[in-house]
């Protein structure tokens, strides 16, 4: 093999979205991109997820989290449209908004929408009542955040690989990396069973299996698996029509007609079983908010590996005494909702361009 069909300008660990989105923006700025992915594209945690482009309760994360979310949320529906003339695959993006039905936080989820200028608006029940025919619960008041979308997972990894290969990125499925090449304080490069390629910049974006790879090279990231548990009805399109939380479980609307529901948040290490324990209490959830989803077949029921942070704050940046290796991980819940701006950071990170935001809040610890 030519020896230059291993040499790359930078080289990604993970194909999940954020590794997927980090090889795309770097490989638009004209640079040399190989990604490496231990199984297929986007079958870990970026598969299972429900692809709201919004943390659940999002005042409840730190202002690092919600600066993240905000740029995202800015700038996503350029990017789907670009992805979509790109790849000719359609994310299926919606604006259907989401609904809070808790009221405890009412008073802080105001506070802090006022302060992030986020659109944030209490409804009575009669409103409550037009925006979601189908709710059981009907509390006095709810929050209503109408700038709210989402996206189908799967599509959008469809459409983010292949506008990726359209940019040039090398993409190796089943190329699970075992080491990290490191040289007198500088990474050189990353090496699988089959294959061994060289690059003056890495960037480890393996979601929950990232500590792992790290620790081969000295190098603690504080990124945990944590399982979560969701199911899907198969319903009449337009039966539900909001994203809706109700006491820590959500319900989300398909254009097609299915229901996602979810999710259990569960430390049992790199276990994806599913239980029926839990089968059971997303039924409950999903019927107690929209009671016509008793009527209505459960069609899949699946688990996903999620990669837990400390207060749900990603990693972002280059280590300080490895030139060269950088870190995109620790997205927790919240891949597809801080996604686009944290692959955008890492972009200027590693190509040398003006940082979209602070990056120091997320530089990997010393």
């Amino acid at each position: 093999m030519n020896s230059s069909n291993n040499k790359f300008d930078c080289i990604i660990v993970g194909g999940g979205l954020i590794g997927l989105l980090s090889a795309y923006f770097i490989a638009k700025q004209g640079r040399r991109v190989a990604l490496m992915e231990q199984s297929l594209l986007g079958r870990e945690s970026s598969w299972a997820g429900g692809g709201i482009l919004s943390p659940l309760y999002p005042w409840r994360y730190p202002d690092a989290v919600t600066e993240l979310v905000n740029w995202s949320r800015q700038h996503w529906h350029e990017l789907i449209e670009q992805l979509q003339r790109e790849s000719d695959i359609d994310p299926q993006s919606i604006n259907s908004g989401m609904l809070i039905l808790d009221q405890e936080e009412q008073a802080q989820a105001i506070d802090w929408a006022r302060c992030f200028n986020v659109t944030l608006q209490t409804v009575g029940a009669d409103q409550l009542n037009v925006l979601e025919p189908s709710l059981g619960p009907s509390p006095e008041q709810a929050l209503w955040m109408p700038d709210v979308g989402q996206v189908r997972n799967p599509r959008l990894i469809s459409s983010v690989h292949q506008a990726a290969r359209q940019a040039g990125v090398t993409i190796l499925e089943n190329h699970p990396v075992d080491q990290l090449l490191i040289e007198q304080g500088q990474v050189i490069g990353a090496t699988s069973r089959q294959r061994s390629l060289y690059a003056p910049k890495v960037i480890v974006a393996a979601g929950a299996w990232s500590t792992g790879l790290l620790e081969g090279v000295g190098y603690h990231l504080a990124v945990t698996p944590v399982r979560g548990q969701m199911i899907q009805f198969q319903t009449t399109p337009g039966l539900i029509k909001r994203i809706t939380l109700y006491r820590g479980r959500y319900i989300i609307p398909r254009r097609d007609g299915r229901v996602l529901a979810g999710s259990t948040t569960e430390h049992v290490g790199f276990d994806k079983s599913t239980t029926p324990q839990s089968k059971d209490e997303l039924i409950k959830a999903a019927i107690e908010i929209a009671p016509e989803l008793a009527k209505c077949d459960l069609v899949h029921h699946w688990a996903g590996l999620r990669p837990g942070s400390p207060e749900g704050v990603p990693t972002i940046g280059e280590l300080s005494n490895i030139s060269g290796l950088y870190i995109n991980s620790g997205h927790f819940r919240n891949g597809v909702a801080i996604g686009l701006a944290s692959c955008r950071l890492l972009c200027d990170l590693v190509t040398g361009q003006p940082a979209i935001i602070d990056p120091g809040q997320y530089a990997p610890s010393q």
